[in-house]
């Protein structure tokens, strides 16, 4: 095998593939970046956990066909370090060359007859504009759970309806419920997943900037798997098993009191009250009329207190948040305005987006957050 391929195509490309790599392999070979180039100019490079597979093709001046397993986060590492030149990768015998310059580099090889066959793309589902699902997968994932030993809550459901996908993620503590349009393959379809968090997130950083994302699912045939292409990139990840808790029926009905404020300044404010709660301390918020009063620390403690303007509808009311879930929800808003919804000060707390201070909020997006108790 011998080729010649750009500096930073290579880097880019590697870098992606490494991304997915297992930090504890099973076995060594999945340590491994696989590398196919083809006679036809193509270079075809392949990551695999058994769990998540990525697969990246870029164009390549190949004079000698041929496939190769190296290590892949130390090709990245080397990659990137390289000088911005044409970089020159020749198989011989059990290692593999790099040269880049005066720059050379001797990797050993792994058996490549020993790497585990990778997933095939699943058939197209539907299409996705990438920008929107950035977006949107980062406004609910901030939401799920961390924990792998509850592995449900670590995973984002994702509800399919014709032209309608609604995500849903939570940790117990937060609830974070995104709709979004795309454009599916079959106007019928309707479809419910759970994928990992992590592995949304990194697929929808990585490929929505390359304009319309292809997802492909396939469920109920054995394997179930869901699939994105975009841009000459494609990753595919198996569906976490197991029934979804029935997390929808916890958003309110209606809402007796409801309070709007400007999203930016309760934002800025929270962020500084919050630097006198020690963790796991609480943030109060206190909505009377025309204002929220923030406040932290009690007693013998460094305390801090900041009003804002605020509007109120309905009786005062006064609820106390983790300062980090707060921001959370607030960052993952996008909107000049948050209006907080409530229904008892120990109920959970819907979040939501408004244009305006007087416009309707924006139920695209909704972030339920369970208030602490505040201690007298």
């Amino acid at each position: 095998m011998k080729f010649r391929v750009e500096r930073d195509v290579l880097a880019e490309a590697v870098t992606w593939i490494a991304r997915s790599l297992p930090t504890r392999p099973p076995v060594p070979v999945l340590a491994g970046v696989r590398i196919e180039a083809e006679a036809d100019g193509v270079l075809r490079l392949a990551s695999f956990d058994y769990e998540v597979s990525a697969r990246s093709e870029i164009p390549a001046e190949v004079t000698e066909p041929g496939s190769v397993l190296v290590s892949g986060r130390l090709l990245a590492e080397i990659s990137r370090a390289l000088p911005a030149k044409p970089v020159d990768v020749v198989l011989d015998g059990t290692k593999v060359s790099v040269t880049c310059g005066a720059s050379r580099f001797t990797l050993l090889t792994m058996p490549v007859e020993d790497y585990p066959q990778l997933p095939a793309m699943p058939g197209l589902s539907g299409t996705v504009d990438g920008d929107e699902l950035t977006k949107a997968v980062a406004q609910v994932t901030v939401a799920a759970s961390r924990d792998d030993t509850l592995p449900l809550l670590t995973g984002v459901r994702v509800e399919i309806e014709g032209e309608k996908v609604t995500l849903l993620a939570t940790d117990r503590y937060r609830l974070a419920l995104r709709e979004l349009v795309w454009k599916p393959a079959d106007p019928s379809i309707s479809e419910v997943a759970l994928v990992r968090a992590r592995t949304l997130n990194d697929a929808a950083k990585s490929l929505g900037a390359s304009g319309s994302v292809n997802v492909g699912l396939a469920t109920g045939q054995g394997v179930d798997l869901i699939g994105f292409e975009a841009g000459g990139r494609h990753t595919t990840s198996l569906l976490v098993d197991g029934d979804y808790p029935p997390v929808r029926r916890l958003f309110p009905d209606e809402s007796p009191i409801h309070a709007v404020v400007n999203t930016q300044l309760l934002t800025d404010a929270a962020k500084r009250v919050a630097l006198v709660a020690e963790r796991n301390t609480p943030i109060r918020l206190t909505f009377s009329e025309g204002q929220v009063v923030l406040d932290a620390g009690q007693g013998d403690d460094a305390q801090a207190s900041e009003a804002l303007e605020a509007t109120l509808v309905g009786d005062d009311i006064a609820v106390a948040f983790n300062p980090q879930f707060l921001l959370d929800g607030l960052g993952a808003l996008n909107t000049p305005f948050v209006r907080l919804a409530f229904t008892h000060p120990n109920k959970p707390v819907e979040f939501t987006g408004q244009e305006s201070l007087e416009g309707e909020d924006l139920k695209e997006y909704r972030y339920l957050l369970v208030p602490i108790r505040f201690a007298s």
